[in-house]
């Protein structure tokens, strides 16, 4: 007797973690039931995929959806459309909202708030701060907690945790593996004083320079060492981290963003202006090399777009006014196929950096891998197709992209999320069906 699924996902080339394979996928109650179940298989629904790439469901695990906080400028609906049309089937937003997601309270209402309002599944960070240290235990345990968020260096918000002493008490405080933004926050201040407002954009990458960054990802690994608690050091840019990295693999772990993959310094900001201001900041051609030849041989663990929208008025304001931080969530999917295309990785390697490499790091509990029995999870990607990324296409609130007019040979042309299809063809589909993603404890 032929098998029998709610969704079978035919005649694709997938992308499985032991190879490539055309073959076609069987779904049953939101989960993988069978890999290549027959040519006599029926479903309630079939999508044909024939020509395309089944992809697990890919992960952007380093958003800030600024919610709660502006709805104008980004929302949890507004981002998760965003990143079902980009081809990503979940994301983990960041806690430096307004009001910051710290406390039990806080926590409670984004935790609810998800079902019914976003597209895709969702992990959420809690953030650390000097006076939550004794709940961050708890904190990091509750359901869809990813992991706990710190700012050794200051950004966007009013999170930062400096100094030793306090980085010590934070790691001596839970057990799972914490994410640093880890710029050195005494150097950012006592080098703020050699520039000027109104200098060059480019003064950004000078400000916060190779050193501010190296500096943070040491004082972060040596205590990570002292204490025994792993640390994740996230959107690494030089050459110099990602070297002393490879060598920490028992304690550390590390992401790369596709700005830094992508663009280079000086040009990114004779073209973009304070749209390509962001922290830390797009460096020169010898860094950039560095983060491809670190993904390259596996130093680079997981691949974010670092998605922090803010209005057209504040990324124009003179430097270092202008506010600091990308929109990506939407373009993050077509930039990486690109890259593919153009031979710089695989498609089995961009499957682990945004499939299996979050899920290592975070602890995701039926995500990341094309298997029975886990989430069924697809991006779908016709790897011919060729488009040009307007912002006429961006559904943020604040309306632009820092990739606007690039060209690229890759596109996603479906998200499926838990066996439900929610964007196929540039169209978004259904309701929202998002839920909080499970993780390890």
């Amino acid at each position: 007797m032929a098998a029998h699924f709610d969704l079978l996902i035919r005649g694709g080339t997938c992308v499985l973690p032991w190879g490539m394979e055309q073959t076609s996928v069987g779904v049953r109650a939101g989960r993988i039931a069978a890999l290549a179940p027959g040519h006599d298989a029926t479903a309630d629904a079939v999508v044909e995929a024939e020509g395309l790439y089944v992809l697990p469901g890919l992960i952007d695990p380093h958003v800030h959806l600024r919610d709660p906080g502006n709805a104008a400028v980004e929302s949890i609906p507004t981002g998760t459309r965003a990143a079902v049309l980009g081809g990503l089937a979940a994301v983990f937003d960041m806690p430096n909202t307004s009001p910051a997601i710290v406390d039990a309270e806080r926590l409670a209402w984004k935790q609810a708030y998800v079902q019914g309002h976003a597209w895709c599944d969702l992990g959420l960070y809690v953030g650390g701060t000097k006076q939550n240290i004794s709940h961050l235990a708890a904190l990091e345990l509750g359901d869809g907690v990813c992991a706990v968020k710190i700012f050794a260096g200051s950004s966007t918000g009013d999170l930062l945790v400096e100094d030793d002493e306090h980085l010590e008490a934070v790691m001596r405080s839970g057990r799972r593996r914490i994410a640093y933004h880890s710029e050195d926050e005494y150097r950012l201040q006592a080098r703020r004083m050699l520039f000027s407002r109104g200098d060059p954009y480019a003064t950004h990458m000078l400000w916060r320079d190779e050193e501010t960054a190296f500096l943070g990802t040491r004082r972060i690994t040596a205590l990570a060492r002292k204490t025994g608690r792993p640390a994740h050091i996230l959107h690494v840019s030089t050459a110099e981290e990602l070297d002393y990295l490879r060598d920490c693999r028992d304690i550390a772990t590390c992401e790369v963003l596709v700005n830094h993959l992508t663009q280079t310094a000086p040009e990114a900001y004779e073209t973009l202006k304070g749209y390509g201001v962001m922290n830390p900041p797009i460096r020169g051609a010898r860094h950039h090399a560095a983060a491809w030849a670190a993904v390259r041989d596996g130093t680079v663990d997981s691949i974010g777009s670092d998605h922090a929208p803010h209005p057209r008025a504040a990324k124009e304001l003179p430097w270092p006014d202008c506010a600091a931080g990308l929109t990506g969530v939407q373009t993050l999917v077509p930039v990486m196929l690109d890259h593919v295309n153009a031979g710089r990785l695989s498609l089995p390697r961009l499957v682990d950096l945004m499939c299996a490499g979050p899920a290592r790091v975070y602890g995701v509990v039926g995500k990341g891998r094309l298997a029975a029995g886990y989430d069924a999870d697809f991006t779908l990607v016709d790897m011919q197709r060729q488009r040009r990324i307007e912002e006429s296409w961006i559904v943020s609130p604040c309306g632009w992209t820092p990739f606007a007019g690039k060209s690229v040979t890759g596109w996603p042309v479906a998200t499926i999320v838990r066996g439900t299809v929610v964007m196929r063809d540039d169209e978004v589909l259904g309701g929202p069906c998002g839920r909080l993603v499970s993780f390890r404890g």
